[in-house]
């Protein structure tokens, strides 16, 4: 409705100073002409706003203008009280604040819209942490805080995965991203974008040169580029397995990283229809083995070379513990050493 747009556009303005019209199109999603349509109907009521053209042109508010506006909608009441799991703000040391903060955005409420605010922030809950996720490391977000809100450049000692020696580099940071409950630094270095995860971070010290960020570059530009590249690397070999049904759930959830198709499945586990069809798209031959995982509840159809891969792989397997099953017979008291 036009009323909430307006309101909307005295808000950014408020908050952001001066923006292009462009943006608050974008933002809104409307036509850069319905911005300055608008615009027209603020200043028609009262509202002392103006737009300059030009290269550093945009639409803003005469200084010093303030307007206090608490009309909040039930929707929005509610949508205030939907937050994420606490270990999220614990984790940055909010904990404490954020029920402060929910107190007073209580008190300011409509009285009207209470009692509905009240039963979201009982009723609904959002854990963003997944099932078994496992012992965590603990990580230390005070630096990397401390660097995103001063912008200032930071100096990293990273441990990738799978190596055993830290790496030094100075990077530009954006911002931290929760996601899963995994914490990532996403910085540039060198001009290019990286992600860095939080808890592989050995020691981060805050420099004291500025910030080098690309211009036009906001941290959620920055997250979508690299959050594409993990989803969607492309993947050089096509597998076609066989899933048994009684394990299609399991393995759905598994291997989703890795599916190139959903497969269908509107049988019964009746013998000959007990088996379903999926297809997955692999980075390398070596990331079959996972699929050793599901024991013979999953066959590989093809290429020859994965089906050789993961035989080969279960064969080593196999292997092993005959060995350590006849060491134990020779010798009882090494039984279970390797």
């Amino acid at each position: 409705m036009k009323s909430d747009r307006l309101l909307s556009i005295l808000l950014l303005l408020q908050t952001r100073g001066r923006v292009p019209a462009h943006e608050l199109a974008a933002r809104l999603e409307v036509s850069v002409r319905t911005i300055y349509r608008d615009v027209e109907a603020l200043s028609a009521s009262g509202v002392p706003v103006y737009a300059e053209r030009g290269r550093h042109g945009g639409i803003e508010l005469l200084a010093g203008f303030r307007t206090d506006v608490t009309g909040l909608t039930a929707d929005e009441s509610r949508a205030l009280f939907i937050l994420a799991a606490q270990g999220a703000h614990a984790a940055l040391g909010l904990d404490s604040a954020l029920g402060s903060a929910l107190r007073k955005v209580m008190a300011a409420l409509p009285a009207p819209h209470r009692p509905a605010a009240e039963a979201t922030s009982r009723r609904i809950l959002v854990d963003a942490t997944r099932w078994k996720g496992g012992p965590q490391r603990s990580v230390d977000l005070a630096s990397l805080q401390d660097a995103v809100f001063a912008d200032r450049r930071l100096r990293l000692r990273y441990r990738h995965s799978g190596e055993r020696e830290t790496r030094t580099y100075t990077v530009d940071p954006y911002g931290l991203v929760a996601k899963a409950g995994v914490w990532y630094l996403v910085a540039d270095r060198r001009g290019l974008p990286r992600l860095f995860r939080a808890d592989r971070v050995r020691s981060a010290a805050v420099l004291d040169d500025p910030v080098r960020r690309r211009s036009g570059v906001e941290l959620a530009d920055a997250w979508e580029v690299l959050r594409r590249r993990v989803e969607e690397r492309p993947g050089g070999i096509d597998v076609t397995v066989r899933v048994r049904r009684d394990r299609l759930d399991l393995f759905l959830r598994l291997m989703a990283p890795y599916l190139s198709e959903l497969p269908e499945d509107e049988g019964e586990d009746d013998g000959a229809s007990a088996w379903v069809t999926a297809r997955l798209s692999l980075g390398v031959v070596g990331e079959a083995r996972q699929l050793l995982q599901f024991s013979d509840r999953v066959e590989i159809l093809s290429p020859p070379e994965v089906r050789a891969e993961v035989a080969r792989a279960a064969a080593s397997v196999t292997d092993l513990y005959q060995r350590v099953s006849e060491r134990s017979v020779q010798n009882p008291s090494s039984e279970g050493l390797l």
